[in-house]
């Protein structure tokens, strides 16, 4: 076995700050959403946490609340932000811009991206930072859906077995050098 066969991608993945729509109980969805005063300094906060560890690169999904996450987290490592759509939150159709428990009971309608779809884009970020980062530590700053779909990808569990991430939550998943290798879990 090779050195570079032993070389792991350590994934942190984090949630957005909170944004005014989190505040207003709003779906979301791909809007691009601004951070409150709270979220920022959420962000900032988790930056000087992160100042402790060796971050090799940023990355976050193409919306606004989550590239202003990213770019506060990581003004002191002094490296830029990649932005991916691989990261965006699920798109909710027509359920996108109302207010949360107004939906409980509606009709689900028919324009919401498929599960099946958020899966293949959760893999297809896995795959992204697995080709792109192999052995780098890597911090993403995606959604609270697609944030959960990554992580029911890595677990190979369903959607609904992964925990919510509250805003600015971390999960830290290991990616193995070789896709056929189980992966590790760290918290």
């Amino acid at each position: 076995m090779k050195a570079t066969d032993m070389q792991r991608t350590v994934l942190l993945l984090v949630r957005h700050g909170e944004t005014e729509d989190n505040v207003r109980h709003i779906m979301q969805g791909q809007t691009q959403g601004i951070l409150t005063a709270t979220g920022c300094r959420q962000a900032e906060a988790l930056g000087r946490l992160m100042d402790q560890l060796q971050i090799d690169a940023f990355v976050a999904s193409d919306l606004r609340r989550a590239v202003d996450t990213a770019q506060l987290i990581a003004r002191s490592h002094g490296l830029p932000v990649t932005t991916t759509p691989l990261l965006r939150e699920r798109d909710w159709g027509d359920f996108t811009g109302r207010y949360i428990p107004d939906l409980e009971a509606a009709a689900w309608p028919e324009n919401v991206e498929s599960m099946a779809h958020l899966l293949q884009r959760a893999q297809a970020f896995l795959d992204f930072i697995h080709d792109n980062y192999p052995g780098k530590c890597v911090l993403a700053v995606g959604h609270g859906i697609i944030n959960k779909a990554i992580q029911a990808v890595f677990y190979k569990k369903p959607i609904r077995e992964i925990p919510r991430m509250g805003n600015i939550d971390v999960r830290t998943l290991v990616l193995s050098s070789s896709r056929k290798a189980p992966a590790t879990v760290i918290s």
